[in-house]
């Protein structure tokens, strides 16, 4: 049985909307000026004392000492004190039409909830992603809800409801017969809706990309790898050949392409066809990180959705189990590609657990050897080169928009502040202050 409450909060989700679309929709007019205890921009790795920044029409204007910024004379000054002003962070890896897999698992969710519901559910995920700081998600597949990402999109960006900026994949695309829910352990006659869109060929995975592309899918995710083996282990389903079909025909379109992978083979195949991330790579070897190195892939190392899984189905305890194996394994990989300097963005595969817990990535990247700062670049500026927008948001400099959330403490010296946002804004709309609630 689920937690009644949530159900409560799906159902109030129209008056939020209604909210969202008269308080948040727009960039307040004039300028504020934001001042916390210090400024973290992402251009460096320390925090910066007695710094604050201006903002003018969802644009920051300025940042720097307090003093030495020009504020008009009617600028609206928000108190920040006891925290740090970060970028709005960025999650590479999320699905907000899935819920946490002890509530309801995998299977029944693709099959037992309507779509109907499954969007509304989505719309609570994204607020609740917004308010813990999250300004930016890429979602990597409905996963059985065809597209109504683009319509998640659209909601938000017209301000019907509040969530972050969003980068969408729509279906996804598999092999045939290679991805749940089934074909293993239902009937052999039944006619089950799919997690993504399976293919075979070359021609199929051109139109299945060109499909995607056409109704709105910003980035195109493919599966190089799942559990098909004989006894269950993860084997490569597409081959190479399938594999550039799709990232040729999404490169000609613009679009980059992710890849689901995590067996060494499945990487080194996804590598070589010229995807642009990998997601998991928890099998890949040293010889295939130095590949993605050599390449220019970007990584997304999701070391929560294990350790979630571990907690469900394995009776991992946090802080009092020994990791399990697959948590090891996650993080061999994790440690090998920054050891070989391979550039690693934050994705969790938020939707494995409850969203609005992103933060549990940052902490779980430091926890396997990054620095607090490393974690911090991973799910800021560098997650937004990886989305080929830096030049629009991931740091704290003029001319870019002003996604700014504020935290108590100092994440970038402990990351685990990152679970206290005092203050959200995105495209310089106030979504979250010290004197509201979430």
């Amino acid at each position: 049985m689920r937690w009644q409450p949530r159900k409560i909060w799906i159902g109030g989700l129209a008056a939020l909307a209604v909210a969202a679309a008269t308080a948040a929709t727009a960039p307040p007019k004039g300028d504020l000026l934001l001042v916390p205890d210090r400024v973290w921009t992402a251009d460096g790795d320390a925090a910066h004392a007695g710094w604050a920044v201006l903002v003018h029409e969802g644009v920051i204007a300025g940042v720097g000492p307090v003093d030495s910024l020009h504020a008009p004379a009617d600028v609206r000054r928000i108190a920040l004190p006891g925290t740090t002003l970060t970028p709005g962070l960025i999650d590479l890896h999320s699905h907000v039409f899935l819920h946490p897999y002890n509530e309801t698992l995998w299977n029944d969710q693709v099959l037992k909830e309507p779509q109907d519901y499954r969007t509304l559910e989505a719309a609570a995920h994204a607020r609740a992603t917004l308010m813990a700081g999250f300004t930016t998600l890429r979602d990597l597949g409905t996963e059985g809800a065809g597209f109504a990402d683009v319509s998640i999109k659209r909601a938000i960006d017209e301000g019907m409801i509040p969530g972050p900026r969003m980068f969408v994949a729509t279906r996804a695309i598999v092999a045939t017969d290679s991805y749940g829910p089934g074909p293993r352990g239902f009937r052999p006659d039944l006619d089950l809706p799919g997690g993504a869109q399976e293919i075979s060929g070359v021609d199929e995975a051109i139109r299945a990309t060109r499909e995607q592309a056409g109704h709105g899918a910003d980035w195109i995710k493919l599966y190089a790898d799942y559990r098909v083996g004989a006894d269950g282990s993860t084997q490569p389903t597409l081959s190479l050949a399938e594999m550039k079909a799709i990232v040729d025909t999404a490169h000609l379109s613009g679009r980059p392409v992710a890849a689901h992978a995590s067996s060494d083979e499945g990487v080194r195949l996804a590598v070589e066809a010229g995807v642009d991330s990998i997601e998991h790579g928890y099998g890949a070897s040293e010889a295939t990180f130095r590949l993605l190195k050599q390449h220019g892939t970007a990584y997304e190392p999701t070391l929560t959705a294990v350790e979630a899984t571990a907690q469900y189905f394995e009776h991992y305890v946090p802080g009092q189990s020994e990791p399990t194996a697959r948590m090891k394994e996650a993080e061999r990989a994790f440690r090998t590609a920054l050891k070989l300097g391979v550039t690693i963005g934050n994705g969790s595969d938020v939707g494995v657990f409850t969203h609005g817990d992103n933060w549990r990535e940052p902490a779980n990247m430091v926890r396997d050897g990054m620095t607090p700062p490393q974690a911090l670049h991973a799910a800021t500026n560098i997650a937004a080169r990886i989305l080929r927008q830096q030049d629009k948001f991931g740091r704290i400099a003029p001319g870019l928009r002003a996604d700014l959330v504020a935290f108590t403490g100092d994440p970038s010296t402990h990351i685990d502040d990152l679970q206290h946002p005092v203050f959200v804004m995105k495209d310089g709309s106030l979504y979250r202050t010290p004197q509201t609630t979430p």
